[in-house]
């Protein structure tokens, strides 16, 4: 939940159930007892009383301070999102007429993005009298796609839409760096 989630969840007097299942200050069991009750058990405890699933039935309520609760819950989203693995597209655009130092280049370029984990899209545009000799282009595509082979998979090729040739690689994940992340997770739990 984010912090602007924070006003989606009832402390106190915002509860409207009339009976909760109430957990304690250390975390234990006290029972299914009246809002009135959990707001007494609270007040003595100088904290909140806080319901932490609205969904359950009866609701679940905890004796907590209700800003730490807030703290945690965004320090958890935040490890969440570090977690994450985000891929960029990058876009590399090609013609069916590159000469063979472009072709060199873009592809180089190409593995490098692949490296690095992220994904490459490969934009073939046919202008005018190009359309007559798809061929060609469509002979470059295969050429990118079989020189890209051991670096990435090719997620997406469309062939010719409209008058462009789109073609998406994703990096391809080695046998090595799976048995690398294995290790470190075995690594991690001893």
């Amino acid at each position: 939940m984010a912090i602007q989630d924070s006003n989606k969840i009832r402390v106190n007097e915002r509860i409207r159930a009339r009976e909760i299942r109430l957990i304690g200050v250390n975390g234990e069991q006290v029972g299914i007892v009246p809002v009135a009750e959990g707001l007494k058990r609270a007040q003595e405890a100088e904290s909140d009383l806080v319901e932490v699933a609205a969904q359950a039935n009866p609701p679940v309520c905890r004796i907590m301070d209700y800003g730490k609760y807030l703290y945690m819950l965004t320090k958890k989203e935040k490890e969440a999102k570090k977690k994450q693995k985000v891929f960029e597209v990058k876009e590399i655009k090609i013609s069916s007429k590159i000469e063979q130092h472009d072709y060199e280049t873009k592809l180089r370029n190409a593995i490098r993005f692949l490296s690095r984990g992220d994904k490459v899209k490969f934009t073939m545009f046919f202008r005018g009298r190009e359309l007559a000799h798809v061929d060609l282009g469509q002979r470059v595509i295969r050429r990118v796609i079989a020189d890209l082979e051991e670096y990435g998979l090719v997620e997406r090729n469309t062939g010719l839409e409209g008058s462009m040739i789109i073609v998406l690689v994703a990096p391809k994940t080695t046998k090595s760096q799976g048995q690398k992340n294995a290790k470190t997770e075995d690594q991690k739990s001893s």
